[in-house]
């Protein structure tokens, strides 16, 4: 069954289309996991191989483009019937052919061999070959760069979209429990990534969590950068470990990241952690309906300046709906020139890395934006987290 109504979608793909008249697109071809989601509902596990949808101005529904065995997907998870899809055969896996080839077909079909065509021209799926494929199967046509089209519809989330966001945000809270109370000397980095893994897809007793994008949770050392994930080392006395986990339900993603000392923590790792606290909150407290994205960001400079800490990088992003390899939606950032005014209902990981050092230090929090301010997704407590059996 789809996760949402079929009001909403259809609400969804005319605000799509209102988008695309605005820019003169025709029809837009749709390859990002994520908004091939948001318009139809479609999820299922196959975007290794080419697939996507084409919305039209003149049709009511999308039409869905893929492996001819994902049809019935369809039938699992979106509103979509099967006579709204079509399907290739694995001959247009491996050269000569081309899934485009395919698609370019359906084009012709559609009537649409003349149109100017949307591509999402930077989605991660959506490849140089894909591109060069469809441009040249379809010569009468102008393809042009839609990129993040779809993304900015997404930016504010209806009330169904909270409730998961809500629900994600328990289970991160559930995982980045059993992950901190895991740590302890001796105890393998791997096992801790299990047991966090099995808590992010166990998830609440009443709803589970999905396939999770990615966790990183880099440890001692190896803390000083952002984006790596776990070894077959044990923890020992002296190090620390960052977890940046988010937990998922139906694809919509509340992100988090704490940090966690094993022993008796230096104390210029626990005076960053209370500037850090600091700074994060002096950000969130600028949140509010009508203020840009830039000014948030502002906030922290403010008290990192005093603290004497320089970060180079943004502070936050957008999120929501997510597949890997990335659960932002490539939107706004929460970064100096980024003027984006936000509203009520959107939703941002406001994230504080500290990296560079022999011990780096995270601290994030998944916001709503709210009519006066901002409601976090988690409760846990804002602290640097010490274990030491």
């Amino acid at each position: 069954m789809p996760a949402f109504s079929l009001d909403e979608y259809q609400t969804r793909i005319e605000l799509v289309q209102a988008r695309m008249r605005a820019s003169g697109i025709d029809v837009l071809w749709v390859t990002s996991p994520p908004n091939m989601n948001y318009l139809s509902g479609y999820d299922a596990w196959s975007f290794y191989v080419h697939q996507g949808l084409l919305v039209g101005l003149d049709e009511p529904r999308p039409i869905w483009i893929g492996r001819k065995i994902d049809i019935p997907c369809l039938r699992h998870t979106s509103f979509l019937k099967p006579e709204q899809a079509s399907g290739y055969g694995d001959e247009f896996l491996s050269p000569p052919a081309h899934a485009m080839d395919f698609v370019a077909s359906v084009v012709h079909s559609k009537g649409w061999a003349r149109s100017v065509i949307g591509v999402e021209i930077d989605a991660p799926y959506f490849t140089a070959l894909a591109y060069e494929r469809l441009r040249s199967s379809l010569p009468h046509c102008r393809l042009v760069d839609a990129d993040r089209l779809v993304n900015w519809v997404r930016i504010v989330k209806s009330p169904r979209e909270l409730e998961y966001l809500n629900q994600a945000g328990e289970i991160t809270d559930i995982a980045m429990k059993v992950g901190i109370e895991a740590i302890a000397p001796g105890v393998r980095h791997c096992d801790v990534a299990g047991v966090v893994y099995q808590a992010l897809i166990s998830g609440h007793p009443e709803f589970c969590g999905d396939a999770p994008d990615y966790q990183t949770m880099p440890k001692g050392r190896r803390t000083d950068a952002p984006h790596l994930t776990w070894t077959d080392e044990r923890y020992t006395i002296g190090e620390g470990c960052t977890l940046e986990l988010g937990a998922n339900r139906f694809r919509y993603h509340a992100p988090l990241s704490r940090t966690v000392y094993v022993g008796k923590a230096p104390k210029r790792l626990v005076a960053l952690s209370e500037f850090v606290r600091e700074g994060l909150e002096s950000a969130l407290s600028a949140v509010k309906p009508g203020v840009s994205c830039e000014s948030i960001e502002a906030a922290w400079r403010r008290v990192a300046a005093r603290a004497g800490i320089e970060k180079e990088s943004r502070i936050g992003y957008s999120v929501g709906l997510g597949y890997p390899p990335d659960w932002g939606e490539r939107t706004a950032s929460l970064m100096p020139g980024d003027q984006t005014v936000l509203s009520p209902d959107m939703v941002f990981h406001l994230i504080l890395g500290i990296w560079g050092n022999d011990q780096g230090y995270e601290l994030s929090e998944t916001f709503r934006v709210t009519q006066s301010g901002y409601s976090c997704f988690s409760k846990l407590p804002r602290t640097l987290f010490l274990r030491d059996r």
